[in-house]
């Protein structure tokens, strides 16, 4: 099933001064990381379903289209196929897979079921000598290839620059019209040059000047945030994570003292977090800050809770009434210190991301996979009208841009970390006592993979306490009945997907070892090896 972030908000859309790179998804499983290649090219890109018309497509205004892959045969029943009007609008197309396939159908071309069909790695003979998709790559390449129809005959006009064993018509162009196609996936690491392919079509095909960076976006937001936000009041609050310290140092930089950022400590981030938050953020953007503890006000809503999402709702209401009650005091001090001049706390901060709207239900056909706070959640009668800066943004932009702002490597390179904490992390009721456990444990799997140099190599390492299970062990030979405690190590580019992380076997035997030495309570290590489908990177 095709997961892909939906385009932003008309109100976002909008806003966004950088042409886009608009992908058409025609259902494939590499729509959204065309998108993603297409920003590593430094160009703006959003994912369109096959329905948008060409009118809507064009009312985008965009610098250029790719058309992605599908599962459909272009001659069958019901496949989306692609309306001829686009290729006369005078905007570049590069057709990939199936999108190449429904633009040589659509122009005249011949599509047919060979017989030939190709999967996996397979070998290209290109013919880069005057091609623009295909300069300065070699004739022969490997390509990463899904397909069992193949374009038998190109449309007039085209010069075909690569074949296959089974497609004798594997990519062709038309400089002319600035209509490009390859029959294989470019967008995946298995195809050796396809980001060259890539970037071939936006800098010599579509004329784009590669200038959607972190120094950019910043520039934009700015401008935006502070068109929204006028003299106006501004809330934000810090999680602790990378997301919500980003929004909140890129609204900083636009109002300044207009901005107060409310931290509300809920007992449930990890060991160190909350010191950081108070620390190291405030000495890097000068924030002011609000500091509330409500660690007891979250156990005693949590006690007796084990059901996953009741503890999410639970969390989600407990941090709704305490940002209240913090709001208030920033409010009502707003109130005494204002001459009556844009005094009023208007606008909140939020830190959501693509994939926070789509795991959310927010876009087409995405389903709802938990309740997220920075997208779900938020009350009924919210008296903020809010402040997205980081919507159309994926994390690894998160990064960038929060090194450019100057925050602490600490913060910009921590790994994610849900919203409601640790407290989905523990298997069965969450106590002060299991919260203890829990963050010693998660400690000295972050030490150790640190020490080992391996926090660029992993998404994140969630560790999970398995409190309601116990089993039998044997440590300072004595007979033990203590928790396991499961490692979750994956990587990924965006969460959407992800895989387990083969972490090196002397690392997890470092952090078995210590774990189960030094957490008494713990005498069991276990390793989750699922990917993401099926399963999800949190066990709650």
């Amino acid at each position: 099933m095709s997961q892909h972030p939906p385009v932003p908000p008309a109100e976002v859309a909008a806003e966004q001064r950088h042409r886009p790179v608009l992908v058409i998804d025609y259902g494939a499983q590499y729509a959204q990381l065309i998108a993603r290649r297409v920003r590593e090219a430094d160009a703006y890109s959003e994912v369109v379903p096959s329905t948008a018309s060409v009118a809507e497509i064009l009312a985008k205004d965009p610098a250029a289209v790719i058309l992605s892959g599908g599962p459909s045969s272009v001659y069958a029943d019901g496949a989306p196929q692609v309306d001829p009007a686009l290729f006369d609008a005078g905007v570049p197309v590069l057709g990939i897979c199936y999108g190449f396939q429904a633009m040589a159908s659509a122009l005249g071309g011949t599509v047919a079921q060979t017989g030939l069909r190709e999967y996996g790695g397979t070998a290209l003979q290109a013919r880069p000598e005057g091609s623009t998709l295909l300069d300065g790559q070699p004739a022969e390449q490997d390509v990463w290839m899904s397909h069992g129809d193949s374009v038998k005959a190109a449309p007039e006009g085209f010069t075909v620059t690569a074949r296959s064993a089974g497609a004798d018509v594997a990519a062709f162009e038309d400089d002319e019209r600035r209509l490009y196609g390859v029959q294989w996936h470019p967008e995946v690491a298995h195809s050796t040059h396809g980001q060259r392919v890539l970037e071939n079509f936006l800098r010599r095909g579509a004329g784009l000047a590669g200038d959607w960076t972190a120094g950019s976006i910043i520039e934009e937001q700015v401008e935006l945030v502070r068109a929204q936000v006028g003299t106006g009041r501004v809330i934000c609050g810090l999680s602790g994570g990378v997301d919500s310290a980003v929004a909140a140092a890129l609204v900083q930089k636009a109002v300044g003292d207009q901005l107060t950022c409310v931290f509300v400590d809920h007992g449930l981030l990890r060991a160190g977090e909350a010191e950081q938050v108070e620390r190291d953020f405030v000495a890097a953007t000068g924030v002011n800050l609000v500091v509330w503890d409500a660690t007891e006000a979250f156990l005693t809503a949590l006690a007796g809770v084990t059901e996953p999402e009741a503890k999410r709702k639970a969390i989600g209401r407990e941090f709704i009434r305490a940002f209240e009650a913090a709001s208030r005091q920033v409010v009502e001090q707003a109130q005494a210190s204002s001459d009556g001049d844009g005094g009023e706390v208007r606008f909140l901060v939020q830190g959501t991301l693509y994939p926070d709207v789509v795991e959310s239900g927010g876009g087409q056909g995405a389903a709802t996979i938990k309740s997220h706070h920075n997208v779900g959640g938020l009350p009924d009668d919210l008296q903020f009208e809010l402040v997205e800066p980081l919507r159309a943004l994926f994390k690894d932009e998160v990064r960038a841009v929060g090194a450019e702002l100057g925050l602490p490597a600490e913060i910009v390179g921590r790994q994610p970390f849900p919203g409601p904490g640790l407290g989905i992390r523990i298997i069965g009721e969450v106590t002060q006592e299991r919260l203890d456990v829990l963050r010693a444990a998660d400690l000295i799997a972050r030490e150790e993979l640190s020490a080992a140099g391996l926090d660029g190599e992993i998404w994140q390492c969630p560790v999970v306490l398995l409190a309601d299970v116990r089993s039998v062990g044997v440590q300072g030979d004595g007979r033990t009945y203590g928790h396991p405690v499961v490692l979750r190590p994956v990587s990924s580019e965006d969460a959407m997907t992800a895989d387990w992380t083969r972490l090196p076997y002397d690392v997890l035997a470092r952090i078995s070892t210590r774990i189960t030495n030094e957490v008494a309570e713990v005498n069991r290590v276990v390793l989750d090896v699922t990917s993401k489908p099926p399963g999800t990177i949190e066990w709650e």
